[in-house]
């Protein structure tokens, strides 16, 4: 893992020794495919890191099934909102591939970020890069369904 996460968006701007540290807080989780992560609803307590394998996210909508929000690939991670607005998950989160993934305790991640002041300057500048990508394709996506709304309706 001593390289992994220097590949990964997030924690490329790390030093050598924050990254070691970062390392230290992981856990490494291995899933199935079919297998929940978690639910919508749950409780967060950790932030999450492809290592291999593919995650979808998806939310459950009544009387339709579930609905796919992202496929989520090597590299990616995924469950940072909750690392800032500690509220219920907005959605789950399951392997659609067998999957290994490095979990990290939000607490202990907070507490890395209060020890560390300038990690903590790239993190949050990584996860703003992140969520602006994030934003610029749901609006991408957004829209091309009213593109295609138009289009259907005449």
């Amino acid at each position: 893992m001593d390289s992994f996460l220097s590949h990964v968006g997030l924690f490329s701007n790390l030093t050598p020794e924050q990254l070691k540290h970062i390392e230290s807080i992981c856990t490494e989780i291995r899933l199935q495919p079919g297998e929940i992560l978690f639910h919508e609803g749950d409780e967060p307590a950790f932030f999450y890191i492809i290592v291999q394998g593919r995650i979808r996210i998806s939310r459950i909508i009544p009387g339709m099934g579930e609905e796919a929000l992202a496929i989520l690939d090597k590299g990616s991670y995924f469950g940072e909102m909750e690392i800032f607005e500690p509220i219920p998950r907005a959605a789950q989160a399951m392997a659609h591939t067998t999957c290994i993934l490095q979990a990290i305790r939000i607490a202990d991640l907070h507490q890395a970020m209060h020890d560390d002041r300038e990690m903590t300057i790239s993190l949050l500048w990584n996860f703003v890069l992140t969520l602006s990508e994030r934003l610029r394709n749901t609006n991408d996506k957004v829209m091309a369904t009213f593109a295609l709304a138009k289009f259907a309706g005449g």
